[in-house]
């Protein structure tokens, strides 16, 4: 009698053609770094190097203590939240933002994933300036939504322009992503070129989703980022996102916000309730009094990153073969001098070799064997300089001699 082995359940196809996530992969690199560089220098994941303000410790501590914080609440937020951010966006641009045009999610990827499915569907397409962020790719991706890349490049500071969007758009083509500053090149979008952008995208009958998790660290901070919010029509096709994560310094206690206007939110608000039902209840409670309450720490230290700018910029700008093609708020964007080697390689070559993690360029797309993303605002002064001083050692044969070939092979 013949017997057959059970058939194996099948994963996703969409999900298995998606790369792994980029942060743990290239950590795994570090579990071969033998430690003769000195400790490691972590510049790979944008989080912030320093811990909340007491008083929203607090605030924390004492939210997770009530009952109401156990139990579901609103799926687009808590009203007191959705208030106060309404409140400090309409502050911050001049505008006028109601509390029912602000979603609170999640953290800002769960905003993305939620805008992203209330926009497009399967066989769209979602315009994405390269080099792009991975996790909205890999999102697109998961959907069934074409990721349509946007060049952009160092000659224009990594800034899109209006004629290459218009050559990008199509009639299956339902949004433009902007990110600003930009995740990976630090690249900042004037407020003119978001502009002109977004008329584009009017004109055309897309929307626009503007991604602004690190609008806190530009370098003038009191200044609105764009004047989006000035236009009549913005909410027929505009999305706004951010991140608490960032300038709260609470990445762990996930919480973004979205903005979009009557036609849309009811759609974002259907997704969000069968994501994850609210954003959590403690992390809500304890930030909408702290919108407020720790303005000037926030201040304080966005300084403090933008004074690492000059930091980073004297501590690499002078390392032979090494060149700075963007930088701003929290991330370097660097061309690598070695000709005919992938960044994945160069990445890796110096995580195990220097004991300094960065991420390659070809984790944000199409065109970036060149580059490396550095997250420098989650170390301090003296480990930038640490950086730069061991890149000047990374010579080819250092990094990708016999003895380097024979530590990476394992």
């Amino acid at each position: 009698m013949s017997s057959s082995a059970p058939a194996r359940p099948r994963a996703n196809r969409r999900l298995a053609a998606v790369s792994a996530p980029p942060i743990g992969r290239a950590a795994s690199w570090l579990e071969h770094y033998r430690g003769d560089a000195g400790p490691v220098v972590n510049l790979s994941q944008a989080v912030p190097g320093y811990a909340p303000p007491d008083d929203l410790v607090r605030e924390f501590r004492d939210a997770g203590t009530t009952p109401a914080a156990a139990r579901y609440g609103a799926v687009l937020g808590d009203a007191t939240l959705r208030s106060a951010y309404a409140d400090h966006v309409s502050e911050r641009y001049g505008a006028a933002i109601a509390p029912a045009e602000v979603g609170i999610t999640a953290g800002c990827n769960q905003a993305f994933f939620a805008a992203m499915i209330a926009l497009a569907g399967d066989g769209d397409a979602v315009i994405l300036p390269t080099p792009w962020y991975f996790n909205h790719q890999m999102t697109l991706e998961m959907l069934g939504i074409e990721p349509r890349p946007l060049p952009t490049h160092a000659a224009n500071g990594f800034v899109p322009t209006v004629a290459d969007l218009e050559a990008a758009i199509d009639d299956r083509v339902r949004a433009l992503v902007l990110v600003s500053p930009n995740n990976p090149t630090g690249a900042i979008y004037p407020p003119e070129r978001i502009a002109e952008l977004f008329a584009v995208c009017r004109r055309r009958g897309i929307t626009l989703v503007l991604d602004e998790t690190y609008r806190d660290f530009r370098p003038d901070p009191s200044a609105a980022p764009h004047a989006l919010f000035d236009d009549p029509g913005w909410r027929d096709s505009l999305v706004s996102l951010y991140s608490f994560s960032k300038a709260y310094a609470v990445p762990g206690h996930r919480l973004g916000a979205l903005i979009a206007g009557p036609a849309l939110m009811p759609e974002i608000e259907k997704v969000v309730d069968c994501m994850q039902i609210c954003a959590p209840r403690p992390s809500q409670t304890a930030i909408a009094p702290m919108i407020e309450g720790t303005a000037a720490w926030r201040a304080a230290k966005a300084a403090e990153i933008l004074e690492r700018i000059e930091v980073f910029r004297a501590a690499v700008g002078a390392v032979p073969g090494w060149r700075i093609e963007q930088i701003g708020a929290y991330f370097a964007y660097l061309r690598h001098p070695f000709e005919g080697r992938g960044s994945e390689a160069v990445a890796e070559a110096l995580a195990v070799r220097l004991g300094l993690l960065t991420l390659p360029g070809t984790f944000f797309g199409p065109d970036g064997e060149a580059h490396l993303r550095v997250a420098f605002a989650n170390v301090d002064a003296d480990a930038i300089r640490t950086f730069g001083i061991r890149l000047e050692t990374a010579s080819e044969e250092r990094l990708f001699g016999t003895r380097a070939r024979a530590a990476l092979a394992g």
